[in-house]
């Protein structure tokens, strides 16, 4: 007999949309602002965990709607353009700190690493970004003007 509880279904849920693109991108998000914060932590000075922990937070938010398909339950939100405005945020904050922890972190070597780390989550974010452009950019050509020329 198949298990039909709530939890069982949550968890078909996440196995399915992991391997999704969005899904692995979100869940790349993730992981990798995890690694960050680790590194962050570690080194002598952790005044950057703060990115590390919001886009990691607000990554796993994100993926918890989209995973239970919530996103087309909640039709108030513009979740393309939210999703956007996130992920460009999180590559702008990513890169910004990154560079300063790279540059600055003579000597600490969880800082330099939890910077490399951070640029290439900027690289990662800014790629979930562009990703997302271009479903708005294909959702918004396929929602074309009328032709009718009668005024």
């Amino acid at each position: 007999m198949a298990d039909t509880s709530p939890a069982a279904n949550c968890m078909d849920k996440l196995k399915s949309y992991v391997k999704t693109p969005k899904g692995v991108i979100l869940a790349a998000e993730i992981l990798v602002s995890l690694i960050i914060l680790i590194c962050y932590a570690s080194s002598t000075y952790g005044g950057y965990t703060a990115v590390a922990i919001c886009t990691m937070i607000i990554a796993m938010i994100y993926f918890g709607i989209f995973m239970m398909e919530m996103d087309k339950q909640i039709l108030f939100i513009n979740w393309l353009w939210s999703d956007l405005i996130r992920a460009g945020i999180g590559a702008g904050l990513y890169i910004i700190t990154s560079l300063i922890a790279v540059i600055g972190g003579k000597g600490d070597g969880a800082l330099i690493a939890g910077g490399v780390f951070g640029l290439l989550a900027g690289i990662l974010f800014a790629y979930d970004a562009y990703t997302i452009y271009l479903q708005f950019k294909s959702g918004s050509q396929h929602a074309a003007a009328g032709t009718d020329d009668t005024v």
